[in-house]
């Protein structure tokens, strides 16, 4: 397959790769990207099946949580990442924390922004989700299909936040989301992957084990109005990283988007103190 990528920063920099989530590419860190690349060298994958990146053949790759974590770990062999902080955001959360199980050695520290892991905590948004899991019928799996769609990528992107807040999320995000679903396949991956979300929660324990048994400095920048993950859902990951710094935006799920300006002074003083040229676990 043919893989893309955005980069940016010096190659000797420490590392931060940054996983997309749904229903995005690598585009989501468009900003982010140049804002930190003075100091530290950035690197966004557009998972197989999104983005620029080529529709994998079903009977060689898996489009699953598990396949994309593999798929994850390969591209930083192949690009000689040996050590990272990893951005956590949405299904990159769950694929990226995968990542991070296979080799703990290789986390230098967490960005963690809207991705959830305790299934105490989810919101509202997931209840027809919920639905579907229970009572998995061709007819409600047709509602998921729907929500594979131009507009219901529109409601992804603005979610629970109305007003201002929902002006600064310009129309390109979904609608270059929705170029993508000119292949076909990238349908059923779609919605495999919301099929898939009920065999997540079961990883939920194998998350939290890890960030208790690791203990990664972690940085939770979180936009609470959120209609899947809102604020209680950031302040869960206190239970197992009592020491991870906690900040709530005036946003929602898409932050990079609408509150960039907050995000980006947090992520270079974090950052600059666990994984900064001479900072303390900073090799490379």
């Amino acid at each position: 397959m043919s893989i893309f990528y955005r980069e940016a920063g010096p190659q000797d920099a420490p590392v931060v790769l940054l996983p997309h989530g749904y229903p995005c590419s690598s585009y989501q860190y468009r900003n982010l990207m140049p804002a930190l690349a003075d100091r530290w060298r950035l690197v966004a994958p557009d998972f197989p099946g999104f983005g620029y990146s080529d529709t994998p053949d079903p009977s060689r790759f898996s489009c699953t949580f598990d396949g994309y974590a593999g798929f994850l770990e390969r591209f930083a062999r192949m690009l000689g990442l040996e050590r990272y902080a990893l951005y956590l955001h949405d299904y990159g959360s769950q694929i990226g924390l995968r990542f991070a199980i296979r080799a703990p050695e290789r986390v230098a520290a967490l960005i963690v922004q809207n991705g959830d892991i305790y299934e105490d905590q989810l919101g509202p948004g997931y209840g027809y989700l919920r639905e579907y899991w229970a009572d998995p019928t061709p007819e409600k799996r047709a509602g998921l299909a729907r929500a594979v769609s131009e507009e219901g990528f529109r409601h992804e992107f603005l979610n629970d936040v109305d007003g201002e807040v929902a002006e600064r999320i310009g129309p390109d995000l979904w609608t270059l989301a929705a170029a993508q679903l000119l292949e076909p396949r990238r349908r059923e991956i779609m919605i495999g992957l919301m099929e898939g979300l009920k065999e997540n929660l079961g990883w939920f324990p194998r998350y939290q084990a890890y960030l208790r048994e690791h203990r990664p400095p972690t940085l939770i920048v979180w936009g609470p109005h959120d209609g899947y993950m809102p604020e209680g859902a950031a302040r869960a990951y206190l239970r197992d990283l009592p020491d991870a710094e906690l900040h709530l935006l005036d946003g929602g799920h898409w932050a990079l988007e609408t509150n960039l300006d907050e995000v980006v002074p947090l992520v270079r003083d974090f950052l600059g103190r666990v994984h900064g040229s001479g900072a303390a676990g900073s090799a490379r």
